[in-house]
């Protein structure tokens, strides 16, 4: 069988690269090849970047309305080619199709935010501040912006990046995970297809060389990074030390206090469809629930529902998870399981030997569940990242709120409450940057910024939202005065004051 090669996009073309490097993308659920995947060359992400700058001059002065259009456009066609899009996130990342399915829905409504850019991308005006004088601002684009995602989210985390910076004005260079880029690669496609003209939106792949040069390349104005806490901090510092902008989301450890007051189904439902989806591959999965007062009583049943979470692979919509992305993932998921057997955490639902029949070697861990865990623990101080939830305790809603303020991380936080008083005071002293009362996984809207606190989040403004047109643009203040053809010159004005 021939194995399809994931070409670059280069000046609206698919180009194939010549790097001498490529890598193979595997189906998680079953270990076949399904791709394989260059390490571009540095000059190939140099000649991306040099298109991109080229693009930008003309790009810049497309009107607004014309950039509004091809936006519409592109999420009509997201929408029309969901399930395309959906099939290919589980081909090569293994999320169930019905996740998938709403992965691509969560990016589409930035697509959607996008279409508005005619509104969001206005300056402000005073008339008439001195004599005549008016002072206005504009908001203009930077340059070429670069994108660098993390595997869990191949459609949505570049969804977060280029339409907001190509409906500003900007060009972009995606650099989409080398795990799983094909989605993203058609997600691309898709927006050529909706009328970004050549050059406007590239896509390049590779590991951390690439992500380097994007970083450091001077023609490159802003970065975007989504990805783990190591590699964000790496990316931030480089395309800092090179005068760049730098938006970069990173690790978590999202806590839930759960309330004597909330409604038990609904919490336990929520719990666990907050820590086991997506095999517990979200950057905001719920993966530390804290058990406040006489909700320790439900430890049991909450073990007894996970036991009942059936894994299957991706293309099973029955299935509540599928396999993580790698053998190396799962190896490092199974070792911190074992760390928390050796350091004391209770091990109520143990999910390392799954296996699931006919998928003999896929990815598989199982529902995983420690009660007694204490924040000293490795299970607790590291991302998981899989499908692993911890349990703490807690006497009071202060004790679980200091629980959080502590960790290192601040992405979200969540609480199940039926009380408003301790919903205002959560959203009032917790300190996470999305926030979810009786929403477990509180990923905001697309017109809402994503943010983040701490460990979580280098950079000022964040993707989305109104933080978002200010990172991808530049403020330009302007103070204006016209004369009247017949008017007497004044005197001399060696003063500041506008007169």
């Amino acid at each position: 069988m021939t194995i399809r090669r994931v070409p670059m996009i280069i000046n609206g073309e698919k180009v194939e690269s010549t790097s001498s490097n490529w890598i193979d993308v595997l189906n998680p659920a079953t270990q076949e090849v399904v791709a394989q995947v260059p390490m571009a060359t540095l000059d190939e992400v140099d000649h991306a970047i040099e298109n991109a700058h080229q693009a930008f001059q003309t790009w810049k002065k497309v009107p607004l309305g014309q950039r509004m259009r091809i936006m519409l456009k592109l999420q009509h066609l997201i929408r029309e080619n969901t399930a395309t899009l959906a099939e290919l996130i589980t081909l090569e990342h293994g999320k169930t199709l019905p996740d998938a399915e709403g992965e691509v829905g969560r990016g589409l409504e930035v697509v959607e935010h996008a279409c508005s850019i005619t509104s969001l991308q206005l300056g402000e005006m005073a008339n008439n501040v001195a004599g005549n004088v008016d002072v206005y601002t504009l908001q203009k684009p930077l340059g070429v912006g670069a994108g660098i995602t993390a595997f869990n989210f191949p459609v949505m985390l570049p969804c977060f990046m280029f339409p907001l910076a190509l409906a500003t004005g900007n060009t972009f260079v995606l650099k989409p995970s080398e795990q799983d880029p094909t989605s993203s690669l058609f997600l691309a496609e898709l927006a050529l297809e909706a009328g970004v003209p050549p050059g406007v939106l590239n896509v390049v792949h590779g590991g951390p060389d690439v992500a380097n040069r994007l970083c450091e390349h001077p023609l490159i104005k802003a970065v975007s990074f989504i990805g783990s806490t190591h590699v964000g901090t790496q990316v931030y510092q480089r395309a800092s030390e090179h005068n760049k902008r730098a938006q970069c989301m990173m690790g978590a450890k999202n806590h839930c206090i759960v309330m004597p007051d909330c409604d038990k189904e609904q919490a336990i439902n929520n719990i666990l469809g907050a820590a086991y989806g997506a095999a517990g591959q979200r950057c905001m999965a719920n993966s530390v629930v804290i058990l406040v007062g006489k909700t320790r009583q439900w430890l049991d049943e909450i073990a007894a529902r996970s036991h009942e979470m059936k894994v299957g692979p991706g293309t099973d919509r029955s299935a509540d998870l599928g396999p993580v992305i790698t053998p190396a993932a799962k190896a490092r998921i199974i070792k911190l399981i074992d760390s928390g057997v050796k350091q004391g955490a209770n091990l109520m639902v143990d999910g390392r030997e799954c296996v699931v029949d006919g998928y003999e070697q896929g990815n598989f861990v199982g529902p995983t569940m420690f009660s007694g865990v204490t924040t000293d623990m490795d299970i607790y101080r590291q991302e998981i990242f899989g499908p692993a939830l911890l349990i703490l305790e807690a006497d009071t809603f202060e004790q679980a709120v200091e629980i959080i303020n502590n960790n290192p991380n601040g992405n979200g936080a969540s609480i199940f409450t039926n009380s408003g008083f301790y919903a205002q005071r959560f959203q009032n002293e917790a300190d996470a940057g999305q926030l979810g009362i009786n929403i477990p996984i509180p990923v905001p809207v697309a017109y809402f910024s994503f943010t983040g606190s701490r460990g979580s989040k280098l950079g000022d403004l964040g993707p989305n939202g109104k933080q978002a047109i200010a990172f991808w643009t530049q403020t330009k203040t302007v103070s204006s005065r016209w004369f009247a053809p017949d008017e007497v010159a004044g005197e001399v004005n060696t003063t500041i004051t506008m007169k």
